[in-house]
């Protein structure tokens, strides 16, 4: 594990082939897990906004559990995410012939909104845990992104490349830029290490 600033992060992201193949996995990632899509705090009224531009793509039993619960849940302690339907898929399931897709990316593609989806859902598979003052970036390696790993394999495309967007937007252009730096030391280093 190396850090950035109070960002702990994985060696497991040094190596790590990956890029998603939608016609694979069929967007599995929006379909199934333990729960939904885990929320910043500041996302929480980003989503209820919105919604009036987000609720055409949504399905029938989607809407419904907004309007009985809202377009988010705590599930801990000052934690909240998405809600499921039946405990699987996202309520902002869209789909695009069998594969699920985000409705809010879709919106935010069509230039309808300005929130391209939460954060977790933009990192994944890479999770943010957080350990006392540091937030701690792990890669959760599941099965359904075999397909993934397996693209990512070969076309030579590593997850680090695939986050770029992504982790530019939660930490900015110049933290992103030390990343790519301390990988690129950390590498070289672990490889020396094993050469020895």
């Amino acid at each position: 594990m190396f850090a950035i600033d109070d960002t702990l992060i994985s060696d497991e992201l040094l190596d790590a082939p990956f890029a998603c193949n939608l016609g694979a996995c069929h967007g599995a990632c929006c379909v199934k897990g333990d729960g939904g899509a885990p929320l910043e705090s500041h996302e929480r009224p980003a989503l209820r906004a919105i919604m009036p531009r987000v609720r055409k793509y949504l399905s029938p039993k989607a809407l419904k559990i907004i309007r009985d619960k809202g377009v988010w849940e705590e599930v801990g302690d000052d934690e909240y995410a998405i809600p499921t339907v039946d405990g699987d898929e996202c309520i902002f399931v869209t789909y695009d012939g069998p594969v699920a897709k985000c409705a809010i990316h879709k919106a935010y593609e069509n230039d309808r909104i300005e929130f391209p989806k939460p954060i977790s859902c933009h990192l994944f598979p890479v999770r943010i845990e957080h350990v006392g003052e540091y937030e701690v970036l792990n890669y959760e390696q599941v099965e359904i992104c075999n397909p993934a790993r397996k693209h990512g394999r070969k076309h030579n495309l590593q997850l680090i490349d695939m986050l770029e967007e992504a982790l530019t937007r939660k930490y900015g252009k110049a933290w992103y830029k030390k990343f790519r730096e301390a990988c690129a030391e950390r590498i070289a280093l672990l490889e020396e290490v094993t050469a020895s």
